[in-house]
C-alpha cells in the first residue's frame, strides 16, 4: 500500500488495523508506505511525554501521538515512513523472534539503498551508539538490524510482536527540520542527533522520491522472493482504523500517559 499522507492519529490507527487483519489471516504480509499531513511527533508506546516540549508542539500545531510500537521520539516531516505487518506462527520468515525479523527486514532496505547508489550497512551488534541510551530521540542511537550510512543512522525502526504476528514501523528522513527539533528536544540533544544521523538528501540530493518508493517495494520482493499486489485499505480495515483512532490514538489518556 502506498497510501500517501494522513494525520498522525490515523496513520497509527491504520497501521494497527492492517496488522490486525494480517494476524487474522485476512491479509497477506503487507508493506505500507506513507507520509504525514503536517509535521508530527510520534513517541514510542512506553515513552514519557515529558521527554518533549509539549507547549511548543501545541503552539506550533504539531500533533503528538504514541505509536503502537516502542522506541523513542521521531519528528516526522520530510521523510518516507513505512510499516510492515506479517504473521509469526507456523513456518514463515518471521517465526524466529524479534532480532531475526529485524535482520531479515533490514536486508530489503540494504538492497534498496544499494540500488540508488548509496553505500549503506546494517547494524550487527546490539549495543547502543555513541550517545546515551536514555536519549528521547529515536535517531540518536542505532540498534541491531538498523541501517547506517558512514556510521550515521538513516532508517529508524521499532517492532511490536504478538503471539501470532508483528508490526514494524520505521522512518527514513530525507532532511531534518532543525528549528522544530531544537525547540522540541533542546539544543544539546539536537547537536548530538546531527552527529549520529543523516538525511537521504544529504548523501543523494537529486534522488527521485517516487522511484525510491518503487525501489523499496522491489527490494522487499527480492529479499523475500515474493511479488507484491498493489492495494488500498479495504472498507473493513478503514472502519477499524477509524475506530482505533477514536478509541486509542486521539484520546489524551493514551498520548499523555507517562
Amino acid at each position: 500500500m502506498d497510501s500517501g499522507p494522513f494525520t498522525a492519529s490515523y496513520n497509527m490507527a491504520l497501521d494497527e488495523a492492517i496488522a490486525v487483519f494480517v494476524r487474522k489471516g485476512g491479509l497477506p504480509p503487507t508493506l505500507r508506505l506513507y507520509g504525514w499531513d503536517r509535521p508530527s511527533l510520534s513517541l514510542g508506546c512506553f515513552q514519557r511525554i515529558s521527554d518533549v516540549n509539549i507547549g511548543y508542539c501545541g503552539t506550533k500545531d504539531i500533533p503528538i501521538v504514541k505509536r503502537p510500537t516502542g522506541g523513542r521520539a521521531i519528528l516526522h516531516s520530510d521523510e518516507l515512513t513505512y510499516s510492515f505487518s506479517a504473521r509469526t506462527r507456523g513456518r514463515n520468515p518471521f517465526s524466529k523472534g524479534l532480532l531475526d525479523s529485524y535482520k531479515k527486514i533490514s536486508v530489503a532496505f540494504y538492497l534498496a539503498f544499494g540500488k540508488i547508489g548509496v553505500a549503506a550497512e546494517t547494524k550487527t551488534k546490539r549495543e547502543k551508539g555513541r550517545v546515551l541510551a536514555g536519549s528521547p530521540l529515536c535517531f540518536q542511537s542505532s540498534s541491531y538490524g538498523e541501517i547506517l550510512i558512514g556510521n550515521r543512522k538513516i532508517v529508524g525502526s521499532a517492532q511490536k510482536r504478538w503471539d501470532d504476528g508483528l508490526l514494524q514501523q520505521g522512518s527514513i528522513p530525507y532532511s531534518y527540520d532543525e528549528e522544530r527539533i531544537r525547540n522540541i528536544f533542546g539544543e544539546g540533544r539536537y547537536t548530538a542527533l546531527r552527529e549520529c544521523t543523516v538525511g537521504l538528501r544529504e548523501v543523494l540530493p537529486e534522488f527521485d522520491e517516487g522511484q525510491f518508493r518503487e525501489i523499496i517495494a522491489s527490494s522487499f520482493e527480492e529479499a523475500f522472493g515474493i511479488s507484491f499486489v498493489p492495494a488500498v485499505p479495504s472498507q473493513e480495515e478503514s472502519a477499524l482504523a477509524l475506530e482505533l483512532e477514536q478509541e486509542i490514538y486521539l484520546p489524551a489518556r493514551w498520548n499523555s500517559r507517562e
